[in-house]
């Protein structure tokens, strides 16, 4: 059955939403943080699940806790680590009986990937890294990585200040804000990204929670190993304009993960994948994907 419901992951209720056969092959879409689902859009999901001539996909994503639908703690009090967010994603896979299935992440959500990756690579069928960067240690010596961008670090230091969470309007100026900070200048598109974020808003529980909590969880225990140690075939995919996570974290993922293919997304920020991109994004996930995905647990 598509469409949001609750399910118990882990002791706690998690927002979940599917599209396509549950027969085939299954991905999981993780997001970043403080991200709810719903920044993978309605359609970016369908055009997954249809397949375009490389066969259907199960696509499952869910809101993290404290975003969207999922439990909400109190705000600047997450009952939870990071590694409960990593350890969220293997436990979704069960709620829907799956042993393994292909795992999407976007910035948080790739490191997190990354974690399940590891820590269960049975799990793991393929990954699919977005907009992120090495979550464990480098293979070998030190790992240089480009900063952020001077322009994104300037604006952090301009401390802008934090709506009143409980203000919708002044929450979702905020919001759209900080998104122009992120992503690409040609691909930002003001009133597609509103409308996004007043669904967003509109949807969460506790917004203060939602953009407080992830950004101070305790890392909890990390999995252990480095890149080099993941088995799962990868395919990273990147933005060069990205302002957080410049190119070089995208180039460091795919020079050591082994086998790993990069795709460079030309002057896209720190985001989803932008609509335009999707004739190349959505055929690059499907023939990632196409081999693997068992069907699920019978029950």
């Amino acid at each position: 059955m598509d469409g949001p419901r609750i399910v118990d992951v882990h002791g706690v209720d998690l927002c979940v939403d599917t599209t396509g056969d549950a027969a085939d092959p299954a991905i999981l879409l993780i997001g970043g943080m403080g991200a709810s689902m719903d920044w993978w859009e309605d359609e970016f999901c369908q055009r997954l699940a249809a397949g375009q001539g490389q066969g259907g996909r199960f696509v499952i994503r869910y809101d993290h806790r404290d975003t969207g639908r999922s439990v909400s703690y109190p705000a600047g009090a997450p009952g939870y680590t990071g590694a409960d967010l990593a350890a969220d994603a293997a436990g979704v896979l069960d709620a829907f009986g799956r042993p393994s299935a292909h795992l999407a992440g976007v910035s948080m959500g790739g490191g997190l990937a990354q974690q399940v990756a590891l820590a269960h690579p049975e799990r793991v069928d393929s990954l699919v890294l977005m907009s992120t960067s090495p979550a464990v240690p480098a293979v070998s010596g030190r790992r240089e990585l480009p900063p952020m961008s001077e322009e994104l670090r300037a604006w952090y230091a301009a401390e802008v200040p934090l709506p009143d969470w409980a203000e919708r309007p002044a929450v979702i100026d905020y919001l759209v804000g900080y998104e122009r900070q992120l992503e690409g200048a040609e691909y930002f598109d003001e009133s597609h990204v509103r409308a996004l974020v007043e669904r967003i808003v509109d949807r969460t529980n506790d917004m203060a929670a939602s953009m407080t909590n992830h950004a101070v969880a305790e890392a909890g225990e990390p999995a252990r190993g480095r890149l080099d140690q993941i088995a799962a075939p990868t395919l990273v995919i990147h933005g060069t304009a990205d302002p957080l996570f410049p190119f070089g974290h995208g180039e460091a993922l795919a020079r050591e993960i082994p086998r790993a293919e990069l795709l460079p997304l030309a002057g896209v920020g720190h985001q989803v994948p932008p609509r335009p991109c999707w004739t190349s994004v959505i055929p690059a996930m499907l023939r990632h994907t196409s081999g693997g995905g068992e069907a699920p647990e019978k029950g």
